[in-house]
């Protein structure tokens, strides 16, 4: 067993014995000067992308000592609200997760436990003084990778797999696409959705689909996108993560996103006392460093890496700002 992880069997033994004593804990901890308590609730498993960016920053402030993890992972919607209240009743000061398919639920636990920090994926507002948001928002780099995209297609059609269209998710691939209008406006640019958050194989089919139609230039929402590039042989580009170690000769630029800054300033305002019900998403902002471009030197032509790094410094400094399209990508 991962030494982070702590299974459902076993919340479920120790949550009656800690009992209501510990809904006092959070303000016990937040006095001590050793790590605290922090949960993380994975929908996914954490090899998926977007939940091992949230996993890998936890396990790294573990291996720091600023705090103690536990997480689960696969936890069905209808069982996410009960895994809560249970991270909730074990003293964690924060908890990090997803309400995506349970808002309302989501909410409803976070008013029950009023002294415990929640931090969690969601496409609505921070309610209350402790149901704190945040979205990924690493579309600017996905922006900086489409314009590499852009001027590389020799086919002149390019594809994104994602995974349901929610407003993240739509501007992630929207940020994409535009990167790669701005320097091809002849462009086309073919979408598709899997339905799901984590299917590899159907990534995977949804991308050879794609390239079927034409796309020489897959852009990876979805983890598996990258192994229909890879068997066809054409260019990939990875979402969240460095992807290029998996695909070495397949996929050459990612549009890396750090969960890091978010949780540290959400478990900073809960050591302090301070509200946590805010929205974190802005400290995703590549100026605040919350997400960036990866790319392989040599794969692109010299003068499109020229042209998207004098964009990628205007965008560090405020010169320049990504256009926001949350709406579905037609």
């Amino acid at each position: 067993m991962n030494r982070f992880h702590i299974s459902r069997r076993r919340l479920l033994k120790t949550g009656a014995a800690v009992g209501a004593a510990t809904l006092a804990a959070p303000s016990i901890l937040r006095a001590q000067s050793g790590p605290v308590k922090v949960a993380g609730i994975h929908a996914s498993p954490v090899e998926n992308a977007w939940n091992s960016v949230l996993h890998a920053a936890m396990v790294d402030a573990d291996a720091e000592g600023a705090i103690e993890y536990t997480f689960s992972e696969g936890v069905s919607g209808t069982d996410y609200p009960r895994a809560m209240r249970e991270f909730a009743e074990a003293g964690n000061v924060l908890i990090v997760g997803e309400s995506y398919a349970v808002e309302r639920e989501a909410r409803q636990v976070a008013a029950d436990y009023p002294d415990t920090a929640f931090l969690m994926g969601s496409s609505g507002d921070a309610a209350g003084d402790n149901f704190g948001v945040f979205g990924t928002w690493n579309w600017e780099a996905a922006y900086l990778a489409g314009m590499l995209a852009g001027e590389m297609t020799e086919s002149g059609i390019v594809g994104s797999v994602g995974a349901i269209p929610i407003p993240e998710v739509n501007m992630l691939i929207n940020g994409f696409a535009d990167g790669v209008k701005a320097v091809n406006p002849e462009a086309e640019h073919i979408v598709s959705f899997i339905g799901t958050f984590f299917d590899p194989p159907q990534a995977r089919e949804a991308g050879l689909a794609q390239i079927d139609a034409g796309a020489d230039i897959l852009f990876g929402e979805r983890i598996g996108t990258a192994d229909a590039a890879q068997e066809r042989g054409i260019p990939a580009i990875g979402s969240l993560i460095d992807y290029t170690p998996r695909y070495p000769d397949t996929v050459f630029a990612n549009a890396l996103w750090f969960f890091r800054p978010l949780m540290d300033a959400a478990l900073a305002d809960a050591m302090a006392g301070n509200p946590t019900g805010k929205n974190y998403t802005p400290l995703s902002l590549m100026a605040d460093g919350g997400n960036d471009i990866s790319y392989v030197e040599g794969v692109a032509p010299a003068e499109a890496v020229g042209r998207m790094e004098e964009v990628r410094t205007a965008i560090k400094a405020g010169e320049f700002e990504v256009p926001r399209n949350f709406d579905e990508p037609a």
